[in-house]
């Protein structure tokens, strides 16, 4: 029998970092969640996690015969589809294009590429007027990286076809768009730093907010792109990347940052934020800069490693 509570979103690569955030945030926001990934993933397992009325599929968005089964399944239970997030994406390898096989660069076409345009097609031939289609990019596609060959060719390829397909299927009341994160704590990440590809301590200095995002950070901005509060936005790519693609200039965007820290917003310490007694800069407790904005307008915590003492206009402060 078929069922249908709420909005239906299908989202792909849900069993990884990003994946597993949306599918945590759409199921508590209310909506009925079809998790895919590829075999073996671990998605079945989230079935338990999840319960009733979500489904938990497994799918290789690689192949187009996965992708027509797939719908035969979820067309099985829903009546339609409301929202498709495609997440699923394999990372970049880090090899120089000289040494990168052709193979490679086709799977990486098919899967970040080649089966978000399959999944989309599918999903609107199945969408009504207000449905969402929600493409995870990347800001390689905006930005030129080396090292990064098929990768950063399939992420600007996915920018693309969001346009394409928003300004086709516009007519029919059907949204796309993108989002496109920089750099983001994730399992593809940790396996690159694992094997000395990237390091997370140049990666920080070069975004000005410090540190690589979260998972669920850039889920919730996923979350809004295909919420009633952006009706009108379509065709567009929301770039979340903490600032990295605005930093153009020799140097540090920002200081260098405790590995601890990476994944963590700017938070409060009690003593040191300006609601605290006035108290601005080196936090005494933790022996982290407090980040306040005030702090790094006067002079960054990390050049005075000596505490001293002062008072002004912005009351005691400790550096």
């Amino acid at each position: 029998m078929k069922q249908q509570l709420g909005r239906v979103v299908v989202i792909t690569g849900a069993a990884g970092g990003i994946g597993r955030a949306l599918v945590d945030l759409f199921a508590t926001g209310g909506d009925t969640v079809v998790a895919v990934d590829l075999p073996d993933s671990g998605v079945l397992e989230m079935a338990r996690h999840l319960g009733y009325p979500h489904l938990c599929l497994e799918c290789d968005v690689s192949r187009e015969e996965d992708i027509l089964s797939l719908y035969s399944r979820i067309e099985e239970r829903f009546l339609h589809i409301d929202v498709l997030v495609n997440n699923a994406a394999v990372g970049p390898d880090l090899v120089a294009t000289s040494n990168t096989h052709v193979e490679d660069f086709q799977l990486a076409l098919r899967v970040n590429l080649v089966g978000p345009n399959i999944m989309a097609r599918e999903t609107a031939r199945r969408m009504k007027p207000g449905g969402v289609i929600a493409n995870v990019a990347s800001v390689a596609g905006l930005l030129a990286n080396p090292h990064r060959n098929a990768y950063a060719a399939s992420k600007a390829g996915l920018i693309a076809i969001t346009k394409v397909f928003a300004c086709e299927w516009a007519p029919r009341g059907i949204r796309v768009c993108a989002v496109a994160p920089g750099y983001v704590r994730t399992p593809m990440i940790a396996e690159l730093e694992r094997a000395g590809k990237i390091r997370s301590a140049q990666v920080r200095s070069r975004i000005p907010m410090g540190r690589m995002a979260r998972p669920d950070e850039v889920a919730r901005a996923v979350r809004f792109m295909v919420s009633v509060q952006a009706a009108y936005i379509t065709g567009s790519t929301l770039v979340v990347d903490g600032g990295l693609m605005s930093f153009n200039q020799p140097g540090e965007a920002h200081p260098t940052v405790d590995n601890s820290r990476d994944a963590e917003p700017p938070r409060r310490v009690e003593g040191t934020h300006a609601r605290d007694r006035g108290r601005l800069g080196w936090c005494e407790r933790d022996r982290r800069c407090c980040r306040s904005p005030v702090c790094r307008t006067r002079r960054h915590c990390r050049d005075r490693r000596q505490k001293r003492r002062g008072s002004g206009r912005f009351g005691e402060f400790a550096w």
